[in-house]
């Protein structure tokens, strides 16, 4: 191959970008960025039943909200259907293909007949060796015909060396003459992968170990289009818990990129933890900016084993990965504050409690308040779920909190809001100040302080961990926590 690194990515459009589809642009996208190459977006929309505007549409702003650039395409292989038919009349023409004119019912026939003989189910050439005037005769009378690929009859085989996987061989003898051509005159997509890949000179062929079984036919494909072989890595699959492989099909949106889009997640912790899959650096780190991803990066780390995508499907509590909630949390509480203010507008206002004060008058709260409160937060959601409190009083107390920090001490539906009189009279509403007042209320009281000042974390945040509860008081203000607390009682009416 000529010495430019030229990887593809050549997405089916029939659903959205699904994270498998994601892992293999994303290794593709490194593959060329390490090595100063190019990649191509190529949509392969052959499937014309089930290709859609809408879904090329979702593949690209999944890639782009990934932030996976392509250097050129996309293209879109029905645009290419007369190269392809004449990459099949070339092979025709030079005895490397022949039509066949069997019928479905016959080779129905065979095939049953071989399974009931527990022999392998293989074409068995009877149209290889047709006269040009037997093929004159059934074209004469309208037979349908496809065209197959007509295997060498040699000793040896074909075979390549994997970057992943290692050396892999067939014997000729293992290869049945393959259609490359439907008798609707459409070219398959093995031939039309190949036809495709020559085109846009693909030195490199990134891809899932479910499309192994096709490569060395594609092989002999490029070798008998007088064609230079690509290198191939056949990655492992994204399985699912019970092992079985992620699809659209079978596990809904949960494995589509924009699933994750819309539930928060940051681009680049998806692409840090999509690496993860199959791949390792050789070491502990599961943290990676794009320039030590971009070093790290090597096809011969890839594991063989498949990787597992661990989510379970139908239990709303586990909302996904485990390590990919936890990358995500890394992100969020490290990212410049300016960039995590922007993404948290946006959900905000999404759920109508964004205010213009936050980028005016309120701006150094906002920050502040954004600071104070991802240190325990996961996904951009959790600012308007379990961070609600701190920009509107329409919240949901957490059931935990409820119970334990509330509902068990029946007292607090009084001493509450009595310590709100005690901090309304403050003159200096400081941290500082306001844990004085709450712990000399808790000794008056003659109970644990931890028992008011719980309560207030429950009544004022919601929820029953958070941040110091006396900077908590300071933050939110004054007027926010007298007036919450005062309202104590509302949540023993529920």
């Amino acid at each position: 191959m000529a010495n430019e690194v030229r990887v593809r990515f050549p997405p089916s459009p029939t659903g959205y970008l699904h994270i498998g589809g994601a892992r293999t642009a994303i290794l593709n996208w490194l593959y060329a960025r390490q090595h100063n190459g190019k990649l191509i977006l190529r949509i392969e929309d052959t499937d014309t039943g089930r290709s859609t505007e809408e879904s090329i549409q979702g593949i690209i702003d999944g890639l782009n909200w990934l932030g996976i650039d392509w250097d050129e395409g996309p293209y879109f292989q029905t645009d290419f259907t007369a190269e392809h038919q004449a990459a099949a009349q070339k092979l025709l023409a030079a005895g490397k293909a022949y039509k066949c004119f069997c019928t479905k019912e016959a080779l129905d026939s065979k095939r049953e007949a071989a399974m009931v003989a527990k022999q392998e189910v293989r074409y068995d050439g009877t149209c290889r060796h047709l006269t040009p005037e037997e093929i004159a005769t059934f074209e004469a009378t309208g037979t349908p015909s496809v065209v197959r690929f007509k295997v060498p009859e040699r000793q040896g085989g074909v075979g390549y060396d994997d970057q992943v996987l290692g050396r892999i061989e067939q014997q000729y003898s293992e290869i049945s003459d393959f259609v490359i051509v439907r008798s609707n005159s459409k070219p398959l997509y093995l031939l039309c992968n190949v036809v495709d890949d020559i085109r846009d000179r693909i030195s490199h062929i990134i891809r899932g170990q479910d499309h192994k079984d096709n490569t060395n036919r594609q092989i002999l494909l490029y070798e008998a289009l007088g064609a230079p072989v690509p290198i191939f890595a056949h990655m492992p699959l994204t399985l699912d818990t019970k092992r079985a492989k992620i699809s659209k099909r079978s596990h809904g949106e949960i494995v589509s990129v924009q699933w994750y889009r819309d539930h928060g997640f940051l681009p680049w912790a998806m692409v840090n933890f999509l690496c993860l899959l199959g791949w390792s650096a050789g070491d502990d780190r599961e943290i990676f900016s794009k320039e030590e991803l971009l070093t790290a990066f090597s096809l011969d780390r890839i594991n063989k084993s498949n990787a597992i995508f661990n989510y379970k499907k139908d239990d709303p509590k586990f909302i996904t990965d485990p390590k990919l909630l936890t990358i995500n949390a890394h992100y969020l509480r490290t990212m410049d504050l300016e960039e995590l203010a922007r993404l948290v507008k946006k959900e905000l206002a999404a759920a109508g409690i964004w205010q213009a004060a936050y980028e005016g008058e309120q701006r150094e709260w906002f920050l502040k308040t954004l600071d104070m409160t991802r240190e325990r937060f996961y996904t951009l959601k959790d600012f308007v779920t379990q961070g609600r409190a701190w920009f509107a009083d329409d919240f949901e107390m957490c059931p935990q909190a409820l119970k334990k920090n509330l509902l068990k001490h029946a007292e607090l539906q009084e001493w509450l809001p009595e310590l709100a009189g005690r901090m309304a009279a403050m003159a200096n509403f400081t941290a500082e100040e306001t844990e004085k007042v709450a712990r000399d209320f808790a000794e008056e009281k003659q109970t644990k302080p931890g028992i008011p000042i719980n309560g207030c974390r429950a009544v004022l945040t919601g929820q029953i961990k958070g941040p110091s509860m006396f900077e908590v008081f300071e933050h939110l203000g004054k007027e926010t926590v007298v007036r919450r607390l005062r309202e104590t009682g509302k949540w023993f009416a529920k």
